[in-house]
């Protein structure tokens, strides 16, 4: 069975839809959600679904070895993000190649970048009278939001749809694409292996 590794910042909506989609799958479950924020709801969803998860500070993830060695140790066949919002290490990344993944709220390249996440992301589609938005997932590289493009899926934006709106819409895209396609990577995986 594949293993799957989360991080996430927040509430943890993605998370949790990740979790629960893989509960009901024979190829891979959630093995480990890890966060940057220690009062995220993402751990109060975690505890509820049973799944482990494990808060950590900045020197962990960018001055030491100990996120590092969490997931050596998990030994993920893929380290999803899911509403993270730190800039992944190169460190890290050179030992997990093609394997970390990041969902955008927005159709890159357009809207991304340091500091276009959640609400800015949605504020900025509004403000400049944007006719579609979306989501991308793509692979992490060493810039924010510039990985390989995977998937994305587009929604309309009517001229009257406040961020909030816009929001919803790339909320119901995330819970139907996002565990979709991470299935695909990783049965793409079994193929390759």
């Amino acid at each position: 069975m594949k293993r799957i590794v989360i991080f996430a910042s927040g509430s943890g909506t993605n998370a949790e839809n990740l979790i629960k989609y893989f509960n009901n799958r024979a190829i891979a479950s959630v093995i480990l959600v890890l966060t940057n924020n220690p009062h995220a709801k993402v751990l109060d969803r975690c505890k509820n679904l049973k799944v482990s998860a494990l808060s950590f500070n900045r020197t962990a993830f960018f001055q030491s070895n100990d996120v590092l060695n969490i997931l050596k140790a998990s030994q993920p066949d893929l380290i999803v993000l899911a509403g993270f919002l730190w800039k992944f290490p190169d460190f890290i990344l050179h030992e997990f190649p093609d394997k970390v993944i990041n969902i955008h709220p927005a159709l890159l390249p357009k809207y991304g970048g340091k500091g276009m996440y959640g609400s800015y992301v949605h504020d900025a589609v509004v403000a400049n009278k944007e006719t579609e938005t979306g989501i991308t997932i793509h692979y992490v590289n060493e810039h924010y939001d510039e990985g390989a493009i995977i998937f994305q899926a587009k929604c309309e934006v009517k001229p009257s749809d406040t961020a909030e709106m816009v929001a919803a819409k790339i909320h119901e895209l995330e819970m139907e694409h996002f565990p979709k396609v991470v299935e695909e990577l990783l049965q793409a995986q079994e193929t390759i292996s």
